[in-house]
């Protein structure tokens, strides 16, 4: 606070900005990243840059992305002759469902620099991109084996989401299909500057590759829970229906339910991760099929 003060600095509520500023949490966070020399950890809100510098004296390198030019210059000086310290002024985010280019390319120079280096991301994330920066990590091809991040209670309690609850939806299926998540730490208000208005937490998420081949397109299988879940209480054939009417007929949708053990008036809300993934595959080879036989 004193060092926004001496520069007359003030949070931006719209960059969702609430740094942590329990220095407990900081050790703590650094202490469960398990870093070693051999990981490139990705940092999105480099903040004042407390984090950043505590990393890199473990890390092989750290890449932190920072899209406020007043608060990068405080963490430029904070990490002033960290050889291993790469900050990045810029949108993490290209778009909500893509990496910025800038940031793909520093991570991939410096995942190639070292073979057999790891990916770790590490933040305290803003909460206005928190969703996407976890997501589209998921979907990328980076080689990520660690994300602990702290992130709003809410979304938290949406990645560990069974079925048949409240807060069971596509963000749920997408990270339990290809990962095993774990609430670690549940944050008061008071561990940030400015206070949000929301309990945090400290999640972890792990990669499962057993999971993740069981899905056969990850792109269409993304897309499919998408769809699917913005209408999670109608009826799942009725549903099905109407998202690929143009690709297939009533009859079509029919042959690859029967294909799958679903109870009769299923809905997405009550469907398992499993169970989710078999449809989206058995969905996807009707729409290959169908695709495949008209273009012959």
């Amino acid at each position: 606070m004193d060092l926004f003060e001496q520069h007359g600095f003030h949070p931006r509520t719209d960059l969702g900005q609430n740094f942590l500023i329990d220095l407990n949490l900081i050790d703590y966070l650094v202490e469960k990243a398990d870093l070693g020399r051999d990981d490139i950890v990705l940092e999105v809100g480099t903040g004042t840059g407390c984090l950043t510098a505590a990393m890199a004296g473990l890390a092989g390198e750290v890449v932190s992305v920072e899209v406020d030019r007043r608060v990068h210059g405080l963490a430029t000086e904070a990490c002033a002759g960290l050889s291993n310290v790469t900050l990045l002024l810029t949108d993490a985010l290209k778009n909500k469902n893509h990496f910025s280019p800038v940031v793909l390319d520093c991570l991939g120079a410096k995942l190639a620099a070292v073979p057999g280096r790891r990916l770790k991301l590490v933040a305290n994330l803003p909460y206005c991109i928190a969703t996407p920066v976890v997501s589209n990590l998921v979907a990328s091809d980076l080689p990520w084996e660690l994300m602990l991040v702290t992130i709003q209670w809410e979304l938290a309690l949406r990645m560990r989401a069974k079925p048949d609850t409240e807060f069971y939806g596509a963000i749920s299926v997408w990270l339990q299909s290809q990962c095993d998540v774990r609430v670690m730490k549940k944050l008061g208000p008071k561990v940030f500057w400015p206070r949000p208005q929301v309990d945090s937490a400290i999640v972890r998420l792990l990669p499962n590759p057993e999971r993740r081949q069981q899905i056969d397109d990850r792109e269409f299988f993304h897309d499919f829970i998408r769809r699917l879940f913005t209408q999670r209480r109608k009826l799942v054939r009725s549903v099905l229906v109407g998202m690929y009417r143009k690709e297939l007929s009533k009859s079509e949708v029919d042959e690859a339910l029967h294909s799958m053990p679903l109870a009769e008036g299923a809905r997405a809300e009550q469907l398992d991760v499993p169970t989710l993934v078999g449809l989206s595959n058995a969905i996807g080879q009707a729409v290959n099929f169908t695709t495949s036989r008209v273009s012959e």
